[in-house]
């Protein structure tokens, strides 16, 4: 079962200069590259303007602030060990909750 050319879907073009316009890219640019920066959509600005502002929360904000925590929770963990390898002592954090929940007020006291 073939087709012919007259059962084909596909169209064949009308005249040779009506497809050289279509098929081609135009031969100078619409719109330059300095024009393309006034084009910024204001969603585009916007989602800028988000990702700046995430980053300064992370970089002003929570940076230190974990850095402060987790240098607090190693700062006790190391001179539980010093003591324990120093004097003959047991270092023993009763409530683990308690313990953390410290931590996280201490190193958010002077933010």
């Amino acid at each position: 079962m073939s087709m012919s050319n007259s059962e084909s879907f596909i169209e064949p073009p009308t005249s040779s200069s009506g497809t050289d316009e279509i098929d081609s890219l135009p031969s100078s640019p619409t719109i330059s590259s300095a024009d393309g920066d006034e084009y910024v959509s204001d969603a585009e600005r916007e989602w800028r303007e988000s990702l700046q502002q995430l980053e300064l929360l992370l970089t002003m904000v929570m940076v230190p602030y974990l850095g402060k925590y987790f240098g607090r929770k190693a700062a006790y963990w190391g001179w539980a060990k010093f003591m324990e390898w120093n004097y003959p002592v047991e270092i023993v954090f009763t409530s683990k909750k308690t313990f953390n929940l410290t931590g996280a007020v201490e190193a958010a006291a002077t933010l």
